[in-house]
């Protein structure tokens, strides 16, 4: 019996007005694996994760969801799909002026009927889980950034959601905060099974915690495959990711339309003579 993936990118292409970012993407992400997204700066990663969560939709291919294409869902479908669905955000994107206690409680009050005693009882549960009991009644502007992530971490788990999208989790984190992080979402997506898609250009710990990686270049699939197929990849451009090297078939310059000095001085100004100098009467 063939087992139907959880995500699955059909043949998908996005682009912005004319400008292309996504080209003929295919990939499939079996439940409960845990998938990293990679690439450069601008090869389409963050816009592939909005497109799982419904926040655009393909200029062409199918983005398939449990084998149904998402695109076909109703506004009641897509709101379910999003409810069983965690996102820990880049910055952690916690509300300013809610306490801990209120940032982690707020998809439980929004998204539940449960009696306030039980969210009181499960939001200490998911700060424990993060390691953060006992900071409750602090506001996000008086914690680290660390802990402000695994704040976020706690209420992105409140739900116990069966899909988790991680955006650039360990971006700005010090090499400690960055372990335990790790270590977290690790745990977390064992205890809870979820099948999980992150975003990310940290090569040493992803690995340690992945399943599949997914690199993206150009805005197509470079490679799909483990994390130790990965390793071995004979890509040029995987394997210019991975060494950090200067030089390879990423470029450093954006392909501007002109050269430098014709972008400065005009069309003709590099051959033209100056013209000479005008003499007041």
């Amino acid at each position: 019996m063939t087992t139907v993936p959880f995500i699955e990118c059909q043949n998908v292409a996005f682009a912005y007005d004319d400008r292309p970012i996504l080209s003929n993407v295919n990939f499939a992400i079996e439940e409960g694996k845990f998938a990293a997204i990679m690439g450069g700066s601008g090869s389409g990663k963050t816009t592939l994760l909005r497109l799982i969560t419904g926040q655009l939709q393909p200029t062409a291919g199918k983005i398939l969801i449990k084998g149904r294409d998402l695109a076909t869902f109703s506004a009641e479908e897509l709101y379910e799909y999003r409810r069983r669905m965690g996102v820990l955000f880049q910055q952690g994107a916690l509300f300013t002026d809610l306490s801990v206690f209120d940032n982690v409680a707020f998809p439980m009050r929004e998204l539940t009927k449960l009696p306030e005693k039980v969210i009181t009882d499960l939001v200490k549960l998911k700060l424990n889980a993060v390691g953060l009991r006992g900071t409750e009644d602090l506001f996000p502007s008086e914690l680290s950034g660390g802990m402000a992530r695994r704040v976020a971490l706690a209420r992105t788990i409140a739900l116990d959601p069966e899909l988790m999208l991680y955006d650039e989790p360990f971006t700005g984190l010090d090499p400690i905060s960055l372990g335990m992080i790790a270590e977290l979402i690790h745990r977390i997506n064992q205890a809870l099974h979820s099948t999980s898609v992150m975003v990310t250009h940290d090569i040493a710990k992803s690995l340690m915690i992945v399943d599949q990686v997914i690199f993206l270049a150009r805005g197509e699939i470079m490679f799909s495959g483990t994390t130790t197929a990965m390793l071995e990849e004979k890509s040029p451009w995987v394997q210019q990711f991975i060494s950090g090297a200067s030089t390879g078939p990423v470029p450093f310059r954006y392909p501007a339309k002109m050269g430098l000095q014709q972008d400065l001085f005009g069309r003709h100004s590099v051959s033209a003579p100056l013209p000479p100098p005008s003499i007041a009467n």
